[in-house]
C-alpha cells in the first residue's frame, strides 16, 4: 500500500472513531451519575472509540455500537468498584448486581441499567440465544476479578505477580470481545469462539501489564494494583509482555485462514495497545 492509500485508509478510521466518539458521549449523557466529567473526560472517550475503531477497522459505525457501549460499561464498573465502593458489602452487592442483571434481573443502580441495555441488545442477536450462559460466565469472571483486587488492597494484601497475572480478568477485555463476537455473529468467529477466547485471555494478560507500564505513576497515585508496584521491574515486564505475544501470535496462526477477521481484530488489539500505551492513558484526571 502506498503512502497515500495507507493515508487514506487511516483517515477512514479515524472517522469511524469520529462516529464512535459521539456516540459514547451521547451514551454517557443518558447517564450522568455513571459518567462524571472527573474522570470520564472527553479524552477517555476519543480513546476508546479510536481503540476500538482501529480493532476493528473493516466494521461500520453501527456495527461498533454495542463493542463501544461495553467497553464505556467496563470503565464505569471499573470506577464504581475501585472509587465508589468503600466497604466490602458495597463491593459485593456490586458483584451480586451485576450477575443478577446479566442473568435477565431487572436493574436497581445506573450501572446495571446501562448493562441492561447491553444485555437486551445481545438477546437480539442469533448468536445470542447459544451463547448467553457463557456470555454470563466471562461478566461473572471480570466482576469477580475486580472485587478481588479490591480486597487485596482493601486488606493491605500484595499478591505474588503470578497470582495478579491470574486475576487479568479485571481487565476485562475478553468479556468485551465476547459481547464483540455475539453481537457481530460471524460464522467463522463462531465456530472457532473456544480457541479465540483462550487466546483473548492471554492477549489480556498483555494488556494488563502494558496498561501496568503505563500506568504506574497514576496506580501509584490512586492506589491500584500494577506489576511494578508488586515487585517486578519494567525489563521484567516487558519480557513477560513479548513472551506472551509470541505465544499468541503462534497460537492465532492456524486460525488465519480460518477466521481471519478475528485473528486480525486480536492482533490490531495488541498493536494499538502497545502503540498508546506507550504514549497516553484513557482515565482523566480526577
Amino acid at each position: 500500500m502506498d503512502l497515500l492509500a495507507s493515508a487514506a485508509e487511516q483517515g477512514r478510521i479515524c472517522a469511524l472513531a469520529a462516529t464512535g466518539q459521539r456516540y459514547l458521549m451521547e451514551c454517557a449523557a443518558t447517564q450522568p451519575d455513571l459518567f462524571p466529567p472527573k474522570p470520564f473526560a472527553p479524552g477517555l472517550f476519543s480513546s476508546l472509540a479510536l481503540a476500538n475503531s482501529f480493532s476493528s477497522p473493516d466494521a461500520t459505525a453501527e456495527d461498533l455500537r454495542v463493542l463501544l457501549r461495553t467497553a464505556l460499561w467496563v470503565f464505569a464498573a471499573d470506577w464504581q468498584m475501585d472509587y465508589v465502593a468503600s466497604t466490602p458489602g458495597q463491593v459485593d452487592e456490586l458483584v451480586r448486581t451485576c450477575v443478577r442483571v446479566a442473568e435477565g434481573g431487572d436493574p436497581a443502580t445506573p450501572l446495571t441499567t446501562f448493562l441492561q441495555g447491553i444485555r437486551d441488545d445481545l438477546a437480539e442477536r442469533p448468536a445470542y440465544e447459544e451463547l448467553q450462559r457463557r456470555w454470563r460466565d466471562v461478566l461473572r469472571r471480570f466482576v469477580a476479578a475486580m472485587a478481588r483486587e479490591w480486597h487485596w488492597r482493601a486488606a493491605g494484601d500484595k499478591p505474588a505477580l503470578g497470582e495478579y497475572l491470574a486475576n487479568a480478568a479485571s481487565a476485562a477485555s475478553s468479556f468485551v470481545n465476547l459481547t464483540h463476537w455475539i453481537a457481530l455473529g460471524d460464522p467463522a468467529t463462531l465456530r472457532h469462539l473456544d480457541q479465540l477466547m483462550d487466546i483473548g485471555d492471554e492477549v489480556q494478560r498483555v494488556l494488563r501489564l502494558l496498561n501496568d507500564l503505563a500506568g504506574y505513576e497514576r496506580d501509584q497515585e490512586w492506589g491500584d494494583l500494577n506489576a511494578l508496584l508488586l515487585g517486578a521491574t519494567r525489563a521484567e515486564v516487558t519480557d513477560l509482555i513479548m513472551n506472551s505475544v509470541d505465544v499468541c501470535r503462534k497460537r492465532l496462526d492456524p486460525l488465519r485462514g480460518r477466521c481471519p477477521g478475528a485473528v486480525a481484530y486480536l492482533e490490531r488489539q495488541i498493536g494499538f495497545s502497545t502503540g498508546f500505551y506507550g504514549h497516553g492513558d484513557y482515565w482523566g484526571e480526577l
